[in-house]
């Protein structure tokens, strides 16, 4: 008797449903890496990260802490703290707090119009005008808030306590107070004045 042969099937054709759904699988990071190639409107700094405990009937319960700040370099800039399960849900609430709450800064030729200092919280900020070329002078916290903004040259000084999130927020309110040179007190007379002088001269 004839031995019978078995019959066989290709494996390719088994393969084949496996390799079609790996095409819509790359289909689908090609689009997710658009989004991400995609220009963001603010820039975020991660200034400091800590981790927090809170003492419950179980135990303790460890959480995320997370100081950002947030500015477009066109002059606009924003700080956030929030408290979250994880890292990346800490950053993603405080981002947006941040973006809910942001100053605009008077900028004249890539420095600021004057000087201020503000205390918060036992944490006193300096910031001063600078001349170009000089730079931002400035410490870690201070530094990354005003990097971020659109200001190249500054003076600072940070005094009294050392807590980032202080520093942060003193240094964003120092900021906001700038007042821009064409609202100082006599300003506006010395422009009446100097249009006068020119029709007089005309």
């Amino acid at each position: 008797m004839a031995e019978a042969k078995e019959q066989t099937t290709p494996r390719d054709d088994k393969r084949a449903p496996r390799s079609r759904r790996q095409g819509r699988g790359g289909r689908r990071d090609d689009r997710r890496n658009q989004r991400d190639d995609a220009p963001k409107e603010f820039e975020e700094v991660v200034i400091n990260i800590d981790r927090v405990a809170r003492v419950v009937k179980g135990g303790r319960r460890f959480r995320f802490k997370a100081l950002v700040v947030v500015g477009n370099r066109k002059n606009k800039v924003g700080v956030g703290v929030a408290k979250g399960a994880d890292v990346q849900a800490a950053i993603a609430k405080a981002t947006a707090i941040a973006k809910k709450h942001l100053v605009t800064i008077p900028v004249v030729n890539e420095t600021i119009p004057h000087d201020m200092e503000v205390k918060l919280s036992g944490a006193r900020v300096l910031i001063k005008p600078a001349a170009p070329g000089t730079g931002i002078i400035a410490g870690g916290v201070v530094r990354a808030v005003i990097s971020v903004t659109g200001i190249r040259n500054l003076l600072s000084k940070s005094l009294g306590s050392t807590n980032k999130v202080n520093i942060a927020y003193a240094t964003v309110e120092a900021l906001a107070g700038l007042v821009p040179r064409e609202k100082w007190v006599g300003a506006e007379k010395k422009a009446e004045k100097a249009k006068v002088a020119a029709k007089e001269e005309n």
